[in-house]
């Protein structure tokens, strides 16, 4: 399959100012987050599908005996599905009360390793592969899109982690041609947390992303030996084309 790709230096589409000729490092998406927050004790991590199901069981169940709820015989039978579900755990030596009270810092730490950059790539000149999904402009009128490591990703499947989500700075009028357009991007990145919703397919979707990058060269990969393309969808190119002429604002069904 023979490969090609279509280079936009945007210095030739309207933006005044210096863009460097070669291309920043190329970084992989793995690079993204901040090593240094990534590793912690997670005991949830350990517990098997089916015994991630009973500490679940034994929280509701748990929650109901609290509440003022069901009759006498209804509580007893919930009482004793309880201590069945709890001795069931405790036979693999699943604590269901230290488990419980790991929640707060697990969860914390999660947070803290889906939502922290890398420090070490603040303001650097990179290049990265992904995919591109159309934004509404901002308020000065500046074209807004993101970009996401794979296909799909806030609209066929969920968003990905803050850190693995890219607010990016168009200095043009250019926007993706169609919802998750494989690109590849070079510019300054910056961490720099943003929280937006935006309507992507079907409804409103979270958009936080980490990393916002002041694009200065695209590149748009099509067919391209070796690399997984997106192929949008009539609905992706008519509301592709709708964002184009309105500059980016949402498109209702």
């Amino acid at each position: 399959m023979t490969a090609w790709l279509r280079i936009i230096p945007l210095a030739l589409l309207g933006f005044i100012g210096p863009v460097s000729a070669a291309p920043g490092a190329a970084l992989d998406w793995a690079a993204l987050p901040d090593p240094s927050v990534q590793t912690y004790d997670d005991p949830f991590r350990a517990l098997t599908p089916e015994q991630f199901d009973d500490l679940l069981f034994a929280v509701r169940l748990r929650g109901r005996l609290q509440q003022d709820v069901g009759s006498a015989e209804d509580r007893q039978k919930w009482q004793t599905l309880l201590m069945e579900t709890e001795d069931a755990l405790a036979a693999d030596q699943i604590d269901v009360d230290w488990l419980l009270s790991q929640r707060e810092y697990v969860s914390e730490r999660r947070n803290r390793a889906n939502t922290s950059g890398n420090p070490g790539l603040d303001g650097q000149t990179v290049t990265l592969m992904g995919y591109a999904i159309p934004a509404p402009s901002d308020e000065d009128g500046q074209s807004v899109a993101y970009l996401v490591p794979k296909p799909g990703m806030c609209s066929h499947l969920p968003p990905p982690a803050p850190n693995q989500m890219i607010r990016l700075k168009l200095r043009n009028g250019w926007t993706p041609a169609y919802t998750h357009e494989p690109v590849r991007l070079t510019g300054q990145l910056v961490i720099d947390p943003s929280d937006h919703e935006m309507n992507v397919v079907d409804g409103l979707m979270p958009m936080r992303a980490t990393f916002r990058m002041d694009v200065d060269l695209v590149e748009t990969l099509e067919n391209q030996e070796g690399q997984s393309t997106w192929t949008p969808s009539l609905r992706d190119r008519l509301r592709a084309a709708g964002s184009r002429k309105t500059r980016g604002a949402p498109l209702h069904d």
